[in-house]
């Protein structure tokens, strides 16, 4: 068993380092060569442009999904396969979510961090058995990583709970590690 449908959180802005377009450009590369469907937040500009081109570039199904405030200001990719225009932000989380069957999270602000950790928390309830995925460009959730365990440490976060976000260096660690935890929760206990 494989997820299919990966949605990718990252920014809408490039970044300080060329290292984060990279990783956006060999995420999209490994979804176009394995077959699946990027899901993404739908925006043409920053790293989130830099994927879905690169998606696309590579033969891949791009769906994108986006609000109908951040349409002008992100500028909607008009190349995918799929733009869904919803209300509000909310509304896009939702949509993503149900596209997908697992979430690889790249370096980003706010949203970024807001979309990835409503996924872990609808996981930590038991809403959703998708995996989650920090892609760690240049050692970027580091930091984030630390006060995890800080939270662990001081007993506010489980360790059960701290175990589903899993960590990997390279866009095919990524996949690798979201497929084994597909397998492993599709198999009875």
């Amino acid at each position: 068993m494989r997820a299919e449908r990966v949605c990718v959180f990252l920014s809408s802005s490039a970044g300080a380092r060329p290292d984060y377009a990279a990783a956006a450009r060999g995420v999209a590369q490994a979804l176009a060569a394995s077959g699946r469907t990027l899901v993404y937040g739908g925006a043409s500009v920053g790293t989130m442009g830099v994927l879905a081109d690169a998606a696309i570039a590579a033969g891949g199904r791009v769906v994108g999904v986006i609000p109908e405030r951040l349409l002008a200001r992100e500028i909607g990719h008009a190349d995918l396969a799929e733009l869904h225009v919803v209300p509000t932000m909310h509304a896009r989380k939702a949509r993503m979510f149900a596209e997908a069957d697992a979430f690889i999270t790249l370096p980003g602000g706010f949203g970024t961090l807001e979309e990835t950790f409503e996924v872990l928390t609808a996981a930590q309830i038991g809403e959703h058995a998708k995996p989650v995925c920090l892609l760690d460009v240049v050692e970027f959730w580091r930091p984030l990583l630390a006060f995890l365990d800080h939270a662990v440490t001081e007993g506010v976060l489980h360790p059960a709970n701290r175990a589903l976000i899993g960590v990997a260096r390279s866009p095919a660690e990524a996949l690798a590690w979201i497929d084994a935890e597909v397998a492993r929760l599709a198999t009875p206990a």
